[in-house]
């Protein structure tokens, strides 16, 4: 039997992912009333696919409030989600109080295992037989979270001495998902985690840097991806879709525990300084075009956004490049759109039911959310109900031809703005 401690976010999909693995599932939180909400299938999270599989694998998963529960686990998971700032830096306060609650109860042969992101040292300063204390990288995905905690690429392992076996049972649960096991010191696999998040900012921001150039010199960013795809060097699951900046809190955290290591040991963390700063500039680059084509021109102006949620797939608003800008906006009248995220996130906007309706009367859409639906939006049923022309559009979500026939003005990161008479 195998726990899981913590139900959010990376509890919760762990956990189902385990049962989908045919194994029998404990998940525990001291809050009672939502262990009986997640009892009657209301899920805290949103993730494609999440509450079917829920509903499929049920039998397996336990739910309970009662840590003595835990006692029959041959595997605990330590998993709650590690609240940071908006600097990025990380609160390990709720970590500390569920090993407080959770390490007295478990059997002598119990193996448990740090899940949760936690920074380098952290592991090997637990008070627990080192013998059965391990450290797993995590890598879920917002939006992929089922799919990544069922089909692993690897299990990264943090051990205290990576030269022995790991326990029976263990190794038992992780060979079940026929994927490679890497066995390393506990620093490294804390460490491990972090650099690969370093690795998919740094591809995320030089992604960001070029595809503005191309902007600036009638190049286009769609253009070059499918030649760095094809470089071996690169690869073709590279992260080469420009956007605005990197937000969630997970790849903020570790750039701020690089930066805090760096700081602390004496290295130089300028490149990764650089990181966040380009991620900041990035997140306000839908204000800057908003203020030359709208707010600089424009009395009074009217605007709709869609999307509110940091990505797609997810209710997750953290460090939203959509609340931000929002937040940037005072005063103006503001019609919103997600299909998640509510719109009293936001107190100064108006909520409604259909993606279109922010167009109403409006001087400029936004679509600052890539939801697979708004890709479906005909311009010009938006050019129809706009009172003005410009339609911000950082993801390239909508037909470029068809917005153009439709008299808008369309504004995408990584190609020059596409004008009506230009296409």
């Amino acid at each position: 039997m195998i726990g899981f401690i913590g139900l959010t976010h990376l509890g919760i999909c762990s956990a189902v992912g385990a049962a989908i693995q045919g194994h029998a599932i404990v998940g525990w939180s001291d809050d009672a009333a939502l262990v009986q909400r997640i009892g009657r299938g209301v899920l805290p999270v949103v993730e494609p696919g999440l509450d079917g599989a829920f509903a499929e694998h049920r039998s397996r998963l336990t739910f309970t409030s009662d840590v003595d529960a835990l006692a029959g686990c041959d595997v605990v998971y330590i998993a709650p989600d590690v609240p940071t700032d908006d600097t990025g830096r990380a609160d390990l306060t709720p970590i500390h109080q569920v090993l407080a609650r959770v390490m007295p109860t478990l059997r002598p042969q119990t193996s448990l295992v740090m899940l949760s992101q936690v920074p380098p040292g952290f592991t090997r300063s637990i008070r627990f037989d080192p013998a059965r204390l391990y450290y797993q990288v995590e890598t879920l995905i917002f939006g992929r979270a089922l799919e990544r905690a069922t089909a692993p690429e690897r299990f990264i392992v943090g051990c205290a001495d990576p030269s022995l076996p790991l326990p029976t049972t263990y190794r038992a649960f992780l060979e079940s998902f026929g994927c490679p096991i890497l066995p390393m010191r506990y620093e490294s696999a804390e460490l491990a985690k972090v650099a690969i998040n370093c690795f998919l900012v740094a591809s995320v921001s030089t992604t960001n840097t070029l595809a503005e150039l191309c902007e600036r010199i009638s190049a286009d960013w769609s253009e070059i991806a499918p030649a760095l795809r094809l470089d071996a060097r690169i690869g073709p699951s590279a992260y080469l879709t420009p956007g605005l900046g990197i937000a969630g809190g997970n790849l903020e955290r570790d750039l701020a525990t690089v930066i805090g290591l760096g700081a602390r040991e004496g290295s130089a963390t300028g490149v990764i300084e650089a990181y966040v700063e380009n991620s900041r500039y990035m997140r306000d680059w839908a204000y800057r075009t908003l203020k030359r084509t709208v707010l600089d021109v424009v009395e009074r102006p009217r605007l709709g956004i869609m999307g509110l949620a940091y990505k797609q797939d997810t209710h997750s608003t953290k460090n939203s490049a959509s609340v931000a800008l929002i937040g940037r906006l005072p005063g103006i009248e503001l019609k919103v759109h997600d299909p998640v995220v509510p719109a009293s996130v936001v107190p100064q906007t108006v909520g409604v039911a259909m993606a279109e309706g922010v167009a109403d009367a409006a001087d400029a859409v936004l679509l600052m959310t890539p939801w697979p639906a708004y890709r479906q939006i005909d311009p010009a049923a938006l050019a129809a109900r706009m009172r003005g022309r410009v339609v911000i559009d950082p993801y390239r979500l909508l037909d470029t031809q068809k917005a153009a026939a439709a008299g808008l003005a369309l504004y995408s990161i990584g190609r020059p703005p596409l004008l009506p008479t230009q296409v």
